[in-house]
């Protein structure tokens, strides 16, 4: 079975709110459809609706002429006499989309005209294209209301046009009002009746069913299918060129000549041109479809890929990926480690997805691109001998008033506590901190440098790695925290560094203590 795919993002998919391709973006945009995506048809405007239409269109005819591909472009042309017509031809265009009624009540409120007028109207078109060596396809407008409200119309006009010069009879679901019982018995009832017509079905997402409405006019016979980008188009939009895919190939096995592989790609540039942004749970291109949470699913694809399906994210230019977070295990972390080329020991491996558990509690998401720094954190980090533990801490920031701090710090097993007021929340923890030496007789080392650094392509909730440098005795160190917040990350680095000093001090306690012995 091969289905043949008519994409009409550039006309039907504009009609989006808030949507307007530039005469540069819709070349751009056609050439990625026909040459790249390899779409059989492609719907690109509306005739007469303005001069930058008629320049686009100039601008896809001229190059779709030289690259032999001016019978693949089409355009929405009115039953007008020759105005449309000849708009489109002049642009260069060689295909009119004829706009039609294909429910009596479009017919007699909105043209206020019979039947036969309507007809004879058409084929005075169809006359006046034959001379410009055009092609006309018909679209039934609300023809999904005309099989339901006005059957014998709709029958009245396919019977009279049967016979003419017309490639392709489309059907539209204008208003999306069809479910897929309905389409599948409209459908079957017209290509049982007229079984050497081309026919297309037009789909509309009004009820979240156009592409179950899809699946059942290709099961019912209809050979040509009208698909968007992204499933833009006017209120819900239309069906999706990427599920239309999906569907058709894994569920029909239909044959169609689209590059699934650069559907993912040409969707990312149709979000830009349009500003319509992908929804991240959206099939096939969002953001999320390919990512498992779950590390029950993570262990599974690793024992036996068992939780794959067709949709397999290497047909679309894709690759599978395993969320890290609080639902992670170890499985999941491992599964990101290959993408880096990384293995750890088992012991390493349980610290490292226990810290990207915790991480997970505090962040939305935790990325693969955060766990170097978080193994370098954990590998990093054996709090197991220390003395000294920052235990509790209360951070305030007011507008018009002195950052100030709480901290409870234990050291040898006793609580102290200090508050203090700083020129940032993290001076202010400093401050009482020093406060807290000072009182036992303690030095502290002095902070030299301040680093702070996300994972590439981090937003606003990336983990923040703060590397800070400090000069105790002339002895220069370094000590590293990690954290979704800037300044806990820096507490973190500053318990790492307590410790470290407290190690210094009871080395030279002693080599003191040897040195008197020697004595």
């Amino acid at each position: 079975m091969r289905v043949e795919i008519m994409d009409t993002t550039l006309r039907d998919g504009e009609q989006t709110q808030g949507v307007s391709y530039s005469p540069p973006e819709k070349l751009h945009l056609a050439k990625l459809l026909l040459r790249d995506l390899k779409i059989d048809r492609i719907e690109i405007a509306s005739a007469r609706v303005s001069s930058g239409e008629f320049e686009a269109l100039k601008k896809i005819t001229e190059w779709a002429r030289h690259n032999n591909l001016h019978r693949k472009v089409e355009v929405l042309g009115f039953v007008d006499g020759d105005i449309s017509l000849n708009w489109i031809h002049d642009a260069g265009g060689r295909v009119d989309n004829l706009l039609c009624k294909g429910s009596l009540r479009h017919l007699e409120k909105q043209l206020r005209k019979t039947p036969d007028q309507h007809v004879a109207d058409i084929k005075e078109i169809i006359r006046k294209a034959e001379e410009l060596d055009m092609e006309v396809n018909i679209y039934l407008e609300d023809w999904s209301n005309g099989m339901i409200n006005s059957p014998d119309y709709v029958f009245y006009m396919l019977d009279s046009l049967k016979d003419e010069n017309i490639k392709r009879f489309m059907l539209p679901d204008t208003l999306g009002i069809l479910n897929p019982d309905q389409t599948y018995d409209f459908c079957k009832k017209v290509t049982d009746r007229y079984p050497g017509l081309h026919f297309d079905f037009h789909a509309h997402n009004d009820y979240d069913l156009s592409v179950a409405n899809v699946l059942a006019a290709v099961k019912a016979g209809v050979k040509g299918i009208h698909t968007t980008v992204n499933g833009l188009g006017e209120r819900a939009g239309n069906a999706p060129l990427s599920s239309i895919i999906g569907v058709l190939r894994d569920h029909l096995g239909a044959e169609m000549n689209v590059n699934e592989f650069e559907i993912t790609r040409v969707s990312k540039i149709v979000e830009t041109f349009s500003g319509i942004r992908i929804p991240v749970n959206k099939p096939v291109i969002g953001e999320n479809v390919f990512t498992q949470t779950s590390g029950v699913h993570a262990d599974g694809d690793t024992k036996d890929n068992l939780y794959y399906n067709n949709l397999l994210p290497e047909r679309f230019g894709r690759k599978r990926k395993y969320a890290l977070g609080k639902q992670s295990g170890k499985a999941t972390v491992k599964k990101n480690l290959e993408e880096f080329g990384l293995t750890l020991s088992p012991e390493s491996l349980a610290k490292v997805t226990q810290r990207v558990i915790e991480l997970g509690d505090k962040k939305e998401n935790v990325t693969a691109e955060d766990l170097p720094f978080i193994i370098a954190d954990v590998l990093g980090n054996d709090r197991s001998n220390y003395k000294i533990f920052i235990k509790n801490y209360s951070l305030s920031l007011s507008f018009g008033l002195k950052p100030s701090a709480n901290i409870q710090v234990e050291i040898d097993g006793n609580l102290y506590q200090e508050t203090s007021s700083g020129d940032g929340q993290y001076d202010a923890f400093m401050k009482a901190l020093r406060n807290i030496y000072d009182k036992l007789g303690k030095a502290l080392p002095n902070l030299i440098d301040y680093q702070v650094s996300i994972p590439p392509g981090g937003a606003t909730d990336a983990l923040v790695e703060t590397v800070i440098t400090w000069d105790y005795k002339s002895r220069e160190f370094r000590t590293r925290g990690l954290d979704a917040d800037q300044t806990e990350s820096a507490i973190k680095a500053t318990e790492r560094m307590l410790n470290i000093v407290e190690g210094f001090n009871e080395s030279e306690k002693a080599e003191d203590t040897e040195k008197a012995g020697i004595n």
